[in-house]
């Protein structure tokens, strides 16, 4: 049994007892995880969504979902950033979870597509992207199309969602593997749809405060 310095009795008693709740824990997730593997074949993509994007020399170029997959990479991640043509700012939450993906889009392209797609003109998105230095993953607008709407992303009121979906593409075609629905479901408090990929809220969990119930991340401090 491992022991820090110092300890008392009953903390090392009820540490045992979390540890094995964090064993089931670990278990558990893996379990769910490979279970998500095994999904099979989703639903073929309603259509070929067209999206806009800024190349390196400033162009605008129109893409097609089909071209979002690189050589050799059959999976393909997007992140709905809350980011609407109505909405004066964006969304703050979606905005500290970008800024880690960011960082670790180098890592995570090695094995997998990934893009941030916002409802907003691209120039927009741009704009505050650059401002945050958003640098290392892409991104593009879905304002001319409704793949938003058809993929969870936007409420009947045009209000947006925090959704990732996967596609994965198979002897050409590309089909829908899994969405975030957990976003949906009946939940007490925060439906924690995404908190596995949230490196905030996993780190705040670690301590005695907690994450708490009237903090939430912010565009500057």
């Amino acid at each position: 049994m491992k022991r820090f310095p110092n300890e008392s009795i009953e903390y090392r008693q009820a540490r045992s007892r979390l540890l094995q709740a964090e064993i089931d824990l670990r278990t558990k997730i893996e379990q769910v995880a490979r279970e998500r593997r095994q999904l099979p074949k989703g639903g073929l993509v309603k259509e070929d969504y067209t999206f806009e994007g800024i190349m390196p020399d400033g162009a605008v170029k129109s893409i097609r979902l089909s071209e979002l997959f690189s050589p050799g990479k059959d999976s393909l991640i997007i992140y709905s950033f809350m980011y609407g043509p109505k909405m004066e700012k964006p969304c703050p939450s979606c905005t500290s979870l970008i800024d880690g993906f960011n960082v670790t889009a180098p890592h995570t392209t090695q094995r997998v597509n990934m893009v941030i797609v916002a409802k907003s003109p691209i120039e927009r998105i741009m704009t505050f992207a650059r401002s945050r230095g958003w640098d290392k993953i892409r991104l593009l607008s879905s304002y001319q199309n409704t793949y938003n709407r058809d993929y969870l992303a936007e409420g009947e009121d045009g209000s947006q969602l925090p959704m990732i979906n996967v596609f994965v593409k198979s002897d050409g075609s590309v089909h829908h593997s899994w969405g975030s629905e957990l976003l949906y479901a009946e939940a007490e408090g925060d439906p924690r749809h995404v908190d596995l990929v949230w490196p905030l809220w996993n780190l705040l969990d670690l301590t005695p405060e907690g994450r708490g119930t009237d903090w939430n991340p912010k565009l500057s401090y």
